[in-house]
């Protein structure tokens, strides 16, 4: 067997409870080696489902200790890590438990991990300095160049439109000694929201998006100058406030570069 199929064979072990320990282990005999294989599985599996918990609190407030374990564990045994990093491997887990059949009827659930996983990318992403205001008072100055302005969007921001009340639901357990304590009576769930996560500085920040927020930001991740970005947001949503976006944008910290760069 070569080094490569070993490997793979160890690999495979490791995520499925049923199969045998692999070959070549260095034991005392065939009843040695799977025992001490099964602890290195356990300790294996426990290891990411600790990390998952850690990484997702509300998402385990909502559904409970037990059953979150249950998920995490199902997770952990269906595709295994493909990084070295757990912080990863963790961005990952609200696509599984979008598709995880028993959290079928907690709808919101998936979108509130998303939340959880979006705060990690933004606390792991790169640094970058916001642009001043001073920029855009300039360009306010002149508004015959606002259409034609280019932005980068710092890299620790991302969006999500949600189809429930996910930002309103991770809002109500922060602040909590103990993440159970949340009140969700007050929640409509069903409402849509649009969430915000970014890291302007060295905290992160989760918040509330105004109506077009998520259509002008794609817009302009995608490149497009900001006239062509608001013209996007007119022809898809109604009742759009051109200065809320822009107030996204300064307030927190959206633009990062050395300068908003404008086409010649």
């Amino acid at each position: 067997m070569t080094a490569t199929a070993s490997q793979q064979d160890f690999a495979a072990a490791l995520r499925v409870p049923t199969r045998r320990a692999p070959t070549g282990l260095k034991a005392a005999g065939r009843a040695d080696a799977e025992r001490r294989f099964a602890v290195h599985r356990n300790n294996f599996v426990v290891t990411l489902i600790d990390a998952l918990a850690e990484a997702f609190p509300v998402t385990q407030a909502l559904v409970g200790v037990e059953f979150f374990r249950a998920m995490a564990r199902e997770c952990v045994l269906t595709p295994p890590p493909r990084t070295p990093v757990l912080t990863d491997y963790a961005i990952d887990f609200p696509r599984f438990v979008a598709g995880f059949l028993p959290a079928a009827e907690i709808p919101y659930l998936a979108d509130v991990a998303t939340i959880e996983a979006l705060r990690i990318h933004a606390y792991h992403a790169a640094d970058a300095t916001p642009i001043p205001e001073a920029a855009y008072r300039e360009l306010f100055a002149a508004p015959e160049r606002l259409a034609s302005a280019r932005v980068m969007l710092h890299p620790a921001c991302r969006w999500l439109a949600s189809r429930h009340a996910a930002y309103s639901i991770w809002r109500a357990h922060q602040g909590l000694h103990d993440l159970s304590d949340a009140d969700l009576a007050g929640i409509d769930v069903e409402q849509a929201e649009d969430v915000l996560v970014a890291r302007p500085s060295f905290e992160v920040v989760v918040t509330d998006l105004p109506p077009g927020a998520i259509a002008f930001l794609d817009a302009l991740r995608n490149g497009e100058p900001l006239g062509a970005a608001f013209d996007r947001v007119n022809t898809t949503c109604v009742h759009v406030d051109a200065s809320a976006l822009f107030a996204v944008l300064i307030r927190h910290g959206l633009e990062a570069g050395p300068a908003i760069e404008l086409e010649h």
